[in-house]
């Protein structure tokens, strides 16, 4: 992976956040509300993993391929805090798909904002971090 082509893909990664971001912070808390951080949650979450799968290969290490083993494989090598929340946010992106109750949606989306938000821009931190190392 070129280190030119891993920064846009960081700053189409942080763009993603950003716009999650927006929707979390956002006061006027409905059914609506939920559905925006979710889709965005969702978007976000896939540059994450592939974002993370480059920086990985960037820094030499072995090519994996699935989103678990791409945070096994990080977690691993200490580019991740808590492997399990990583694994969490899979099971959690796979049950988006097929939310259709409301409460439902509100668990997911307290997760995003009270857990997986700060994941998210904490592996932002850590990318920037590697790639001036």
């Amino acid at each position: 992976m070129d280190k030119n082509r891993l920064n846009e893909k960081l700053d189409n990664y942080e763009k993603a956040l950003n716009r999650l971001k927006e929707a979390i912070e956002e006061q006027n808390v409905n059914a609506y509300v939920y559905d925006s951080v979710i889709q965005r949650f969702e978007f976000t979450y896939e540059l994450a993993w592939k974002l993370l799968k480059s920086f990985m290969e960037y820094k030499g290490l072995d090519e994996v391929k699935f989103p678990k083993d791409v945070f096994k494989e990080a977690f691993a090598a200490g580019f991740l805090e808590d492997g399990k929340v990583w694994i969490d946010m899979i099971d959690d992106r796979n049950i988006t798909n097929n939310i259709y109750d409301e409460e439902d949606s509100f668990e997911i989306y307290k997760k995003i904002k009270e857990i997986y938000f700060v994941h998210l821009f904490g592996l932002l931190e850590r990318i920037r971090i590697g790639l001036r190392e």
